[in-house]
């Protein structure tokens, strides 16, 4: 018999016992009345408990009840347990997952019924342009003002995607976003944002670049066709053959250092950065740099320049001893061919404060205009490109001076000013120099 029961019967038998005591029969079957209306409202109280502890739900503040009602509510203390770990496990993983599309690189947006956001990560509220936290219940079509987005929302064709502008870094440059949406559920709509503007100007830069190579082989092909044509063709004077001869040769050999060049670049971007390796003498460096400029200036310039190095700080380099001289005959070349004649280049290592050394060529050239210089490490641009083809260049010198140092850890700077010359510095990090202790 459960304990309900034999409170029930305890409670009757008491009320019918007091009745009997009165003498009567009419009184004892009413003191047992009593008795059973004083046991249900005891277990209605009961009752009240359990109830009120099941709609607070809280498995840990669970009345303290003997009997039935006790057991009942262990039973159902042990469910709401079970329930609350099962609730624990899938609010973890729901906050993994959240916290994975957060770190996507691809937006994601979901969209009521309505079109209102109700979740968004941080990417496409930067594709949008909108607060990830503070527009969330806006309508989307309110916060992405394009009239091409506004015309794919109200067509309901959500079968391709579309490209939009997102905000830039300035109102001339916007983002360039690609969005698709996919239904789902009840009315429901995921939208999934793509910045492609690197993809884009990747793909600008490979169509400049094809056009560019193609552009300078052409060129000195077309010279060399002519040449050839013309030798096969007419009789010619050893003094015009000669000529000829050597003007094809020199076209031959802008060809010839186009192809370098290129093949440099290609090395650089398709192999991993150099390590530490041994330390180089950055001052043999420079003694071979500035002779390759004084031959160079002998061998272009009608009055040659005045190349100069400076005396500095003996510096030790680690790193790729190839890599670093191309670098810096790069830079040196450079000044001499885009200086006049006569004119003073001066080049050499120095110290900075913070531990960072520096590879200098300052020169007395025309200057740059300040809207050029920070394109001047493009491959093939040129601020004046008849005066580049003239001096020899091939547009890529300054390109591969930017991978040689950004392979080092470092990066080139530019000084320049129209009619005062240039500077151009190669900065290395500390890790990639140091000052030797003469002895």
């Amino acid at each position: 018999m459960t304990r309900r029961a034999i409170e029930l019967l305890l409670l009757v038998a008491l009320g019918a016992v007091w009745g009997w005591t009165k003498g009567s029969p009419a009184i004892t079957f009413a003191g047992g009345l009593v008795g059973a209306l004083a046991w249900s409202f005891l277990d209605g109280m009961r009752a009240r408990r359990v109830l009120h502890w099941l709609n607070k739900g809280e498995a840990a503040r669970a009345p303290n009840l003997g009997g039935t009602w006790g057991d009942l509510v262990e039973r159902c203390r042990k469910v709401i347990k079970k329930l609350e770990k099962k609730a624990q496990s899938s609010d973890a993983r729901l906050e993994d997952f959240l916290a994975a599309i957060q770190a996507s690189p691809n937006g994601v947006v979901l969209l009521d019924a309505s079109g209102r956001i109700e979740w968004s990560n941080l990417t496409a509220a930067n594709h949008l342009g909108f607060d990830a936290q503070g527009d969330l219940g806006q309508y989307v079509r309110n916060m992405v003002r394009n009239p091409a987005f506004t015309a794919y929302m109200a067509g309901g064709d959500f079968g391709h995607e579309i490209q939009i502008d997102g905000p830039g870094p300035r109102p001339s440059q916007p983002t360039k976003i690609l969005l698709q949406i996919h239904p789902y559920g009840k009315k429901r709509k995921l939208m999934i944002t793509r910045d492609v503007t690197a993809v884009q100007l990747a793909e600008a830069m490979r169509r400049d670049f094809v056009a560019n190579v193609s552009h300078e082989i052409r060129t000195p092909l077309t010279v060399l066709s002519g040449f050839v044509e013309t030798m096969q063709s007419i009789p010619l004077e050893e003094a015009d053959r000669t000529r000829y001869l050597e003007l094809m040769s020199q076209q031959a050999h802008r060809m010839q250092t186009l192809v370098s060049d290129l093949l440099t670049l290609s090395r650089l971007e398709g192999s991993p950065s150099p390590g530490a390796g041994e330390w180089i003498d950055g001052e043999e460096l420079l003694r071979h740099v500035v002779s390759e400029a004084r031959g160079l200036t002998q061998a272009i310039a009608a009055t040659p320049h005045e190349i100069e190095p400076v005396e500095g700080p003996g510096i030790g380099v680690s790193g790729a001893k190839t890599e670093l001289l191309s670098a810096m005959s790069n830079l040196m070349s450079n000044a001499v061919r885009y200086t006049p004649g006569g004119g003073k280049i001066q080049a050499g290592w120095r110290m900075r404060p913070d531990g960072w050394g520096e590879f200098f060529v300052s020169d007395t050239g025309p200057g740059i205009a300040a809207e050029h210089v920070p394109r001047l490490t493009e491959r093939f641009y040129r601020v004046d490109r008849s005066r580049s083809r003239e001096t020899g260049g091939t547009g890529l010198g300054l390109a591969i001076v930017k991978h040689v140092a950004q392979r080092h850890g470092g990066r080139i700077d530019v000084q320049s000013a129209l009619g005062e010359g240039s500077t151009f510095t190669m900065a290395l990090p500390p890790s990639r120099v140091r000052e030797r202790v003469s002895g």
